[in-house]
């Protein structure tokens, strides 16, 4: 009998060939794909919320997932929650499914324009509500910087779920799907993301420092617990594992787990995070330039551990320093005096996502002509850049919110935003089991958009039945 056939997976190297090689898309396209999610959320919330209902209700902490118990009890409606979760999920999450697959992939120009439009005609059709005392206003910008960051965490990591999935079916562009070497596209986005998305809110941006080494060990052993479960699964099942990406051995847990680790042990002040992540992105960037590059591209490796995985360990300087300059930002911008978010001029807040949003773009053009092309693989400072480009991008977006007099999130928002690390462990275990269910490779267009549909609406259904019964996925 042949080997294959005893095999879990016996299409490991056809799907390995499958997202292997390729050059990506254009700037443009993917920031054209990313400005049409937070605009659907916006109108979403502008159908759901179009009535002047005042200041918000909601109490969401956007940093622990909790809500209070009276407000709990309030809203958990069984029949309300159902009808609300579809609606969200049917006029968002649905759409977001079509526009990153072939239906509406070659459609997101004109799609991008006519919601655009769409939403400008709402913002000046909308009356905005005008607290009258100072503390109401103080509130209002309270709930304004809240909601558009929790809206911006939560969609990062559901089109994270959604993308890692449907990469695997025909009917992702390959475009989409990560770049080998140079280049850029939807998914290399990702891990870059979920740094940058974690930097901004951190305890290191809120002014809390860790003071020894059992406390950062404790951190970051769930990350490295995550990543060796996922070596031992790959591995027993022969799951496809792209080496080009982080290694042999290593993965995207691993590298979450060692920037935890080198923030928590290294204690640098927020106000001097920045300086101290450019130095770093510099050097690294130095470096890739006079030979690493070659060493990091090649595809020769040896047997020691780190040419096993070169890419995993030297990318960790350029996330790292990511996430150094997303800790500053985080601190100069939605904090002030340690752990409060930024109650002032909330106007002033949505001027400087917006600027620094066109200054990361611009540099971004810059260092992808003149400098290296940007290269999500060895995580250089254009890709840096790019991210933390494409990132504030989404938040400026959501943060148009208060326009439209939006002072509460979506409650699919709310669910996902109860257990997010939950909903991405479950969302990787369900692509596991979908690939070594079916071929992907062979499945129709109507199956593959059948089985991504049917795979949010279960990964739905699941976190809002925790969120419904207030079970919280916790570590320690």
């Amino acid at each position: 009998m042949d080997l294959s056939e005893k095999s879990l997976n016996p299409n490991k190297r056809l799907k390995e060939d499958f997202v292997s090689n390729l050059t990506g898309s254009s700037m443009l396209e993917i920031a054209t794909l990313l400005l049409i999610v937070p605009t659907l959320v916006l109108l979403r919330k502008w159908i759901s919320f179009g009535s002047v209902r005042g200041l918000a209700s909601t109490s969401t902490n956007i940093f622990s997932g909790q809500m209070n118990d009276r407000e709990t009890s309030k809203c958990k409606d069984l029949w309300n929650s159902i009808v609300g979760l579809t609606k969200d999920f049917a006029i968002v999450i649905l759409p977001v499914i079509l526009v990153f697959t072939q239906v509406l992939a070659e459609w997101i120009y004109i799609l991008a324009i006519i919601l655009i439009i769409v939403l400008l005609i709402c913002i000046l059709s909308k009356r905005p509500s005008r607290p009258t005392l100072k503390s109401e206003i103080g509130q209002q910008n309270l709930s304004s910087s809240r909601m558009s960051i929790l809206s911006y965490r939560v969609f990062m990591v559901v089109i994270t779920c959604i993308c890692i999935l449907a990469v695997d079916f025909k009917i992702f562009p390959r475009r989409y799907a990560k770049t080998e070497t140079y280049g850029t596209s939807l998914m290399d986005l990702g891990v870059g993301s979920f740094v940058v998305a974690n930097s901004l809110v951190s305890k290191q941006a809120r002014g809390i420092m860790f003071v020894n080494w059992k406390v950062a060990l404790q951190s970051v052993s769930p990350l490295v617990l995550l990543g060796a479960g996922r070596l031992i699964f790959t591995a027993g099942v022969e799951y496809q594992v792209h080496v080009g990406e982080y290694g042999v051995h290593w993965n995207f847990f691993f590298t979450l787990a060692a920037v935890s680790l080198l923030t928590s042990i290294i204690h640098i002040h927020p106000k001097y995070c920045g300086i101290f992540g450019m130095v770093i992105l510099i050097a690294y960037q130095m470096s890739l330039k006079y030979g690493l590059s070659n060493f990091l591209l090649s595809s020769q490796r040896a047997s020691d551990i780190i040419s096993q995985n070169k890419e995993g360990f030297f990318s960790i300087f350029g996330y790292w320093g990511m996430y150094l300059i997303g800790v500053h930002l985080g601190y100069s911008i939605f904090f002030v005096n340690g752990a409060s978010i930024n109650t002032g001029s909330n106007q002033l807040t949505r001027k400087s996502v917006f600027i620094l949003c066109i200054f990361f773009w611009s540099l971004t053009l810059i260092l992808d002509r003149y400098v290296e092309r940007v290269s999500r693989r060895m995580c250089n400072l254009a890709y840096v850049t790019l991210v933390l480009a494409q990132n504030f991008q989404v938040l400026s977006v959501f943060m148009l919110s208060e326009y439209i007099s939006v002072q509460r999130p979506l409650l699919v928002e709310e669910v996902f935003n109860q257990n997010l690390l939950g909903s991405f462990l479950l969302a990787n275990v369900l692509t596991g089991l979908v690939n070594l269910s079916i071929d992907t490779l062979s499945a129709s267009s109507f199956a593959a958009v059948s089985i991504l549909i049917g795979y949010m609406l279960f990964l739905t259904a699941a976190v809002s039945f925790a969120w419904f019964h207030n079970l919280k996925f916790k570590f320690w």
